[in-house]
């Protein structure tokens, strides 16, 4: 972006942390406006051979290709890759409202932890995840009950989309009933170093217009993923008060970001 443009400034290699970092410099007053985001182009043999070699994506739908991603499902079997990018523009209130810029949403707090519990699989109890959920919505200032949408991390990993239930469970009690939660990687695929820009761009625009997106192909219920995944078909929030957008990574690394309405 630098060497076609005049923009210049801070450089992190991580997709979430991108964000996280750009929010920061914003709030520390070192900006008053930031690029942040991801891209990935993985779609090589290398990139398939060692996915495949780790057993973590979809082999089983290769006759219908089209039906392969399915987050929560229970004939899940693994991740379909994808590939895009994502960027959010991070800027001060006055800044945004000086150039007249259209406001999404408030991005309004972030966590990152590590389970450290194995290479590839998550902690079976989503406990790295459930203490990044908790400390995200603390650095927010909401509480579990003002959340109204989470988008999943949601890879169509048995083991992945079980935990990130417990893990939202934990969280919210009983709340985790009534709140949606969605994985929009069933549409786009897991894009790997793009997600946490793309599905954060999707999180703010649904605390703007209170659309969420569902998760496609949801079939059949898995007894352990009892949440309302919005299945098949998007579903409308009234006046949304805060969503989260969450990503998992191998080595157990989580984070997850708030976003909060802006009053207009």
């Amino acid at each position: 972006i630098s060497t076609r443009s005049p923009l210049e400034g801070h450089h992190v290699t991580a997709h979430r942390s991108q964000i996280w970092q750009a929010l920061r410099h914003i709030q520390n007053g070192a900006a008053d406006i930031m690029l942040a985001g991801g891209t990935e182009a993985a779609i090589t043999e290398l990139s398939f051979a060692g996915f495949c070699a780790m057993k973590a994506m979809c082999s089983s739908f290769n006759d219908d290709p089209k039906h392969a991603s399915r987050p929560f499902d229970s004939k899940r079997a693994g991740f379909v890759m994808g590939e895009g990018a994502g960027v959010l523009m991070l800027e001060t209130e006055e800044h945004a409202k000086a150039r007249g810029a259209k406001i999404y949403a408030e991005l309004a707090g972030y966590s990152a932890t590590c389970d450290a519990h194995h290479i590839t699989t998550p902690h079976p109890e989503g406990a790295g995840l459930a203490n990044c959920l908790q400390k995200a919505i603390e650095d927010a200032g909401v509480s579990p009950e003002e959340v109204d949408y989470i988008n999943a991390h949601g890879t169509s990993t048995a083991y992945n989309d079980k935990f990130e239930t417990m893990a939202i469970k934990k969280v919210f009690g009983d709340h985790a009933y009534k709140l949606a939660v969605s994985s929009t990687k069933s549409m786009t695929g897991h894009t790997l170093g793009a997600a946490g820009g793309i599905e954060a761009a999707i999180a703010a625009k649904v605390m703007q217009t209170g659309q969420v997106p569902p998760t496609i192909n949801y079939e059949d219920q898995d007894p352990e993923c009892d949440l309302n995944y919005v299945p098949n078909t998007a579903q409308s929030i009234e006046s949304p008060r805060a969503v989260i957008s969450d990503n998992l990574g191998f080595g157990g690394h989580n984070a997850a970001l708030v976003f909060k309405a802006y009053p207009s």
